[in-house]
């Protein structure tokens, strides 16, 4: 790393300073929480998957008795009871009272029948359609919240090498006053960029916290631990991610849906075919008279479907016409938010090359060649300053590109690559 004063100092000071200034951003303890450990917290700890687990078992409870007959219904009842006379509203079977009990059967129309088990089938699929966006919705958020500590605890870390070279840069001011050059307020400049670099602290410390409140909302207390680590270097390609397009979790709701639909199409037209029922009742009468068994068998008369199963079914098919519709416009969104993230992509890509090749390299040759002006009495302090400030901003945005550089690519990696894809696929 550049190091913009190379004051003489004692060796041990020298020594120390060098220590400070070496560090790297992101360096972290080498036991923590690794970016592997957070993700897979994640998948055990987050309650919106065990919301959807829940949901899965719903749907396939539900899915059971979807092409069961309904339950046989039990009938009880007295016939030919007197109404009037000595003997009305009594049971005596000395007249024609039958005492009767019955159980009666509905049988709906097989094609029914098939078309709820396939309903049912389909929302099972699409609870489990719902499950796999969940969890790469929730991989994604914990890989971005990860990235961003770990880039503010890069910033952090080179926030402590500034502290040490503005302490190195007061020695250096004192040492030069004392030697009878410069000014009385030189020796305030330094004081003054280390309260900049305090309040720039103070930002950082923020944005840690709001990164560990964000990561505890998908791991829990573990946020809170060290990191270990960095995230992967995913392959950011445009014809592998634009050919997981179709892929995409939320794009992978509209089969199930459209099983859904197409089954309560089917049973909307099923509607029209009439389902029977069948009915056996034993009716008991007095000494004088047998008993008797009656049979009945009762059929549906869909006699008016132009006004009754007719617009079920109409309305069936709009939702399935435009269900295919709202799937193609959410194939374009996605398309254009795909190409619109890579061209951020490129462009953060090319923010990050530029800042590392021309402007940090620029700012620390211009803090240099000022400094070297102010050790000659060529410039006034603040003027060496006000390069330092520049040189302090294009680190630390250097380090925000690359973090936001990260938060994307992991973006486009939980979305788009059919390796994310397959494996979500697998998972139960």
């Amino acid at each position: 790393m550049f190091t913009p004063f190379p004051f003489k100092l004692p060796a041990a000071s020298r020594l120390a300073a060098a220590v400070l200034l070496v560090l790297q951003p992101f360096d972290v303890p080498a036991m923590g929480l690794s970016f592997d450990d957070a993700l897979n917290l994640a998948i055990r700890e987050a309650p919106d998957l065990s919301a959807n687990q829940a949901r899965i078992e719903s749907a396939r409870q539900a899915a059971i008795p979807a092409g069961e007959l309904p339950d046989p219904q039990l009938a009880l009842g007295v016939d030919n009871l007197p109404v009037q006379g000595g003997e009305s509203f009594s049971l005596s079977q000395d007249f024609m009272t039958m005492q009767r009990v019955g159980i009666s059967q509905a049988f709906p129309n097989m094609a029914k029948l098939d078309a709820r088990v396939e309903a049912a089938t389909g929302r099972v699929a699409l609870a489990e359609a719902e499950t796999r966006l969940v969890r790469l919705e929730v991989l994604q958020q914990t890989a971005v919240a990860w990235i961003a500590r770990e880039t503010v605890e890069g910033q952090l870390a080179r926030i402590a090498g500034l502290e040490a070279e503005n302490r190195l840069f007061e020695q250096a001011v004192r040492a030069r006053f004392a030697g009878g050059a410069g000014t009385a307020g030189d020796l305030l400049a330094p004081r003054q960029e280390a309260a900049m670099i305090a309040e720039r602290r103070d930002g950082l410390d923020s944005r840690r916290a709001q990164a560990v409140a964000r990561l505890k909302r998908w791991i829990g207390a573990a946020a809170s631990q060290p990191l270990a680590g960095t995230v992967p270097d995913w392959p950011i390609n445009r014809d592998t991610l634009a050919h997981g397009l179709h892929r995409h979790p939320e794009l992978d709701l509209f089969e199930p849906r459209a099983q859904v639909l197409d089954a309560e199409v089917a049973e909307a037209k099923a509607e029209k075919i009439p389902d029977w029922a069948l009915q056996l009742a034993y009716q008991k009468r007095g000494a004088a008279y047998s008993d008797m068994v009656s049979l009945q068998v009762s059929v549906d008369l869909p006699l008016f479907s132009g006004s009754r199963q007719q617009p079920r079914l109409e309305a069936k098919l709009s939702e399935r016409a435009a269900l295919a519709d709202q799937r193609k416009a959410a194939l374009l969104e996605h398309a254009a938010m795909l190409e619109s993230a890579l061209a951020e992509h490129q462009r953060l890509a090319n923010a990050i090359r530029r800042s590392h090749e021309i402007l940090i390299p620029l700012a620390a040759e211009k803090v240099s060649l000022l400094l070297a002006a102010w050790r000659g009495n060529q410039i006034e302090l603040p003027v060496l300053l006000a390069a330092r400030k520049e040189y302090i901003d294009a680190e630390l945005k250097a380090m925000d590109l690359e973090g936001e550089r990260r938060q994307l690519a992991a973006r486009l990696y939980y979305s788009y690559s059919e390796q994310t894809l397959r494996d979500a696929e697998q998972q139960p």
